[in-house]
């Protein structure tokens, strides 16, 4: 069986068991103080963004607090998406974070590169990533879900087949109780290949997104076991808490 290589962009998320039936009607409004401040880090992810552009060109680094600010926005973003519109994986309200919160049931990681292409900056983020963002623009609609993370603003649910997606999965959920394990590993696919050509777009990594569709919670290579739950009367018990997933950063060489 081949073994698919960990690209250094890592999320992994597990399905709450006994997702609430019809609190994502109103998750959308929950979410407001978070999308309302996301839209002023998004403002500074982008002017981060254009002062790490200069430094990769002259230097061939990227600012390493500069990195974990921009990392930590992704991530703020990621875990607002999976709680609410992005996937409705959980009934946890997202902490007001830029960290990694290790017993939250979603985590994004991206690994700090040692060395960047002092060349490749100029032309990966718009010419070398064209392919991926026609890919995106049918996931999201447009391209619209690039363009929240690169401007800020909360367009990623609205004409897209991600959000659609999202929609019949909450409805079965309504009518059954239970969110379909299909549906969950098919919608975080199309958000790990979204967060991956996010950090390629944002100079995070310069290692070409895989035209590959990793569906499920548990990201290829990684050494944990999560199955989504899907909870409701009868259902499994939750899954505890998973340990602290730092020592898993950065990825050994050639790890798989």
């Amino acid at each position: 069986m081949e073994c698919k290589a960990a690209y250094p962009v890592r999320m992994e998320a597990q399905l709450d068991a006994g997702l609430s039936r019809w609190l994502w009607l109103i998750k959308w409004l929950l979410a407001i103080p978070h999308l309302v401040i996301l839209s002023f880090l998004w403002i500074g992810f982008v002017l981060t963004t254009i002062a790490a552009f200069f430094a990769i060109a002259f230097t061939g680094r990227y600012p390493r607090s500069i990195f974990e600010f921009n990392v930590g926005v992704m991530r703020w973003t990621w875990r607002v998406s999976y709680y609410s519109f992005g996937a409705n994986g959980t009934d946890r309200y997202p902490p007001f974070t830029l960290a990694e919160v290790p017993d939250y049931p979603t985590s994004l990681e991206v690994v700090y590169p040692d060395h960047l292409s002092r060349g490749l900056v100029l032309v990966k983020w718009w010419l070398l990533a064209i392919p991926h963002y026609l890919i995106v623009g049918v996931f999201v609609g447009g391209g619209s879900w690039v363009a929240w993370n690169v401007r800020g603003g909360d367009r990623a649910i609205y004409g897209n087949v991600l959000g659609l997606l999202v929609l019949i999965a909450v409805v079965i959920l309504a009518v059954t109780g239970t969110y379909p394990r299909g549906l969950f590993d098919l919608i975080l696919g199309m958000n790990r290949w979204v967060l991956r050509v996010a950090a390629y777009a944002g100079l995070m990594t310069d290692q070409y997104p895989p035209f590959r569709l990793d569906m499920g919670g548990t990201e290829p290579g990684s050494t944990l076991a999560i199955t989504p739950q899907t909870g409701g009367p009868g259902g499994p018990p939750p899954v505890p808490p998973r340990p602290d997933r730092a020592p898993r950063y950065p990825l050994e060489e050639g790890s798989t």
